[in-house]
């Protein structure tokens, strides 16, 4: 297995308020691992350790086999693309440039868009189905283009590690199926894909493996049909579920 990030008995919070407690989780390239938990369980916070958004307060974390404070800005950039909760992008900035900024790591400071860069934007906004509207200004699109454009931005990196934060919160039915298709096809072109989620019947659905986190701590890690049982369903979620086709449908309060 190729472990592209690593966390080792990793803590971390905000303003000494511990959130994240003694994490050890791998996450292996060529995957779509889903984070699932209760509000304020810790996903977030962990995929922000990752980013250098905050320092961990013990423990390590390495990135492709190197320690996570030995990267660079402009290498960690390249090597880890990010998909953020918020879909907002109230500024009239076309789809199309918004996009191009996820190639910024890839290039020197003031340079012009490469050949290289024109490919990689086209076919992130192929891929999403936003080429129709690439040339729109972002706040005149509908949250589920927005997010799709969001999405091409950060498939533009072409990064070996994408961590993606809620991204099917702005999206109907269909589209979230194609997200979560996107992110799939992500891992079979060798990335390791990290999302949280809390749709259960997505993430057991499309998830090859499943973390389900709890008060900070990870709970169960494995694959969706063991992971998502019974028991952790009612403790941790507080739902009782059916299962179809092998996916979870939560279906009453536990």
């Amino acid at each position: 297995m190729n472990i592209a990030l690593l966390f080792q008995e990793v803590s971390a919070g905000y303003r000494g308020r511990p959130v994240v407690h003694n994490i050890d989780l791998s996450f292996a390239a060529g995957t779509v691992t889903g984070l699932v938990g209760p509000n304020g369980a810790g996903k977030t916070t962990l995929l922000r350790v990752a980013l250098r958004l905050i320092a961990p307060a013990a423990g390590k974390v390495q990135l492709l086999g190197k320690p996570l404070p030995d990267w660079s800005p402009q290498g960690l950039a390249c090597a880890l693309a990010y998909l953020p909760q918020e879909s907002e992008a109230p500024w009239p900035v076309e789809a199309r440039k918004l996009v191009a900024l996820g190639r910024l790591p890839h290039r020197s400071p003031f340079a012009a868009l490469s050949e290289a860069d024109h490919r990689a934007i086209i076919d992130a906004l192929a891929r999403c189905d936003g080429l129709e509207f690439s040339r729109r200004a972002m706040n005149e699109l509908s949250a589920g283009e927005r997010a799709r454009v969001l999405l091409a931005r950060a498939l533009a990196v072409q990064a070996p590690i994408l961590l993606a934060d809620e991204p099917a919160a702005h999206l109907d039915p269909a589209h979230q199926l194609r997200l979560m298709e996107l992110l799939r096809a992500e891992a079979r072109r060798g990335a390791a894909v990290v999302v949280t989620l809390h749709d259960l019947s997505l993430a057991s659905r499309f998830c090859d493996r499943i973390v389900v986190m709890e008060e900070g701590r990870v709970r169960a890690a494995g694959a969706a049909a063991s992971v998502l049982n019974d028991e952790v369903l009612q403790s941790t979620f507080a739902i009782r579920a059916r299962r179809l086709d092998g996916s979870i449908v939560p279906w009453e309060r536990g």
